[in-house]
């Protein structure tokens, strides 16, 4: 049974003709499920009229960056600029530990770069985004109560000049999956892990460092590839490493250490809603705490989470 309205795709690609006419638009994307979907729904609808502008907050993936460059500008062909700007999210991050606050920065200097970008492309009327309506409901929307803010719905500065567009804020996450199929988006990319907007930085408890990125970075790769090698790739709903900001005692190389912890977080979940702890096989897990413990600088313990979702969230902040 399909998980969208009928006809959803048309009707959406109708609406936004309808709203947006021949005005100039610019999306946000930062290469995830959502904001690639509503990216290439609001260009099918309104072509070289849309310009997506892809922020590299320096809280990005290993190789994210670059792969997002490629398959949106040579793939797509969309009008894409990529504004590198880590120094200025990581200044903006210094010292913040509270994860509420760091979302509402993130969310800030996120729109600011967008409003610097539209200065330099000429009056541009509306903001394209990825909302999804799990974003919504999380951030307090429709009465609901506050679980976190997301930075495409409560992350927003009160005095944005342009108007918002998001076509997907009705769907959950297999909706919008199944949009990207329709639209005919690679799986590579449809299928891609959920991310959050604020990415590492929610990754990485208390205050966000360089030394903290690389090693978060670096154990999510690691594990991201292990399940990949173990087919379970598309087993599992969602899985990445965290850095909670926990360091222990350990032995390296005969030496006593006191070093990071690595949390590792694998959930089956159809909505994001509510989730389950994915019963990921002992030799998996076992090859891929070895291989973080030993490749990954400053680590020395790597533990499973095995919390549903409620009482906890998906993600640690």
């Amino acid at each position: 049974m399909s998980s969208i309205p009928e006809n959803f795709v048309e009707k959406s690609i109708e609406e936004i003709k309808n709203v947006i006419g021949d005005k100039k638009s610019i999306c946000a994307l930062s290469g995830g499920v959502d904001s690639s979907v509503a990216a290439v729904l609001v260009h099918r609808a309104i072509g070289n009229n849309l310009t997506c502008v892809f922020v590299d907050h320096g809280l990005l993936r290993k190789n994210e960056g670059d792969q997002v460059e490629e398959v949106f500008r040579n793939r797509f062909h969309m009008n894409l600029i990529r504004v590198n700007a880590q120094e200025r999210f990581l200044s903006k991050l210094k010292g913040v530990t509270d994860p509420e606050v760091k979302r509402k920065i993130i969310g800030e200097e996120f729109i600011r770069v967008f409003e610097e970008e539209k200065n330099k492309l000429g009056h541009i009327d509306y903001l394209v985004q990825g909302t999804i309506y799990p974003d919504i409901v999380e951030s307090g929307a429709d009465g609901a109560a506050i679980v976190k803010s997301h930075h495409n719905v409560g992350g927003l500065p009160e005095d944005v000049d342009f108007e918002l567009v998001e076509p997907l804020k009705t769907l959950y996450k297999d909706g919008v999956r199944e949009v990207g199929r329709q639209l005919g988006i690679p799986d590579e990319v449809v299928n891609r892990q959920p991310f959050p907007g604020p990415g590492l930085g929610v990754r990485v408890l208390g205050e966000i460092t360089e030394e903290k990125l690389k090693i978060v970075r670096e154990a999510d790769w690691i594990f991201r590839e292990e399940i990949k090698i173990a087919g379970l790739e598309n087993k599992i709903w969602q899985y990445f490493a965290a850095l909670p900001n926990i360091k222990s005692v350990g032995v390296v190389n005969g030496e006593r250490t006191y070093f990071h912890t690595i949390a590792l977080r694998a959930v089956h979940s159809t909505d994001g809603m509510t989730s389950d702890w994915a019963r990921i096989p002992y030799e998996v897990l076992e090859k891929v705490s070895k291989r973080i413990t030993s490749e990954v600088e400053g680590v020395n313990r790597v533990v499973y989470d095995v919390t549903t979702k409620p009482p906890a969230t998906i993600e640690w902040e």
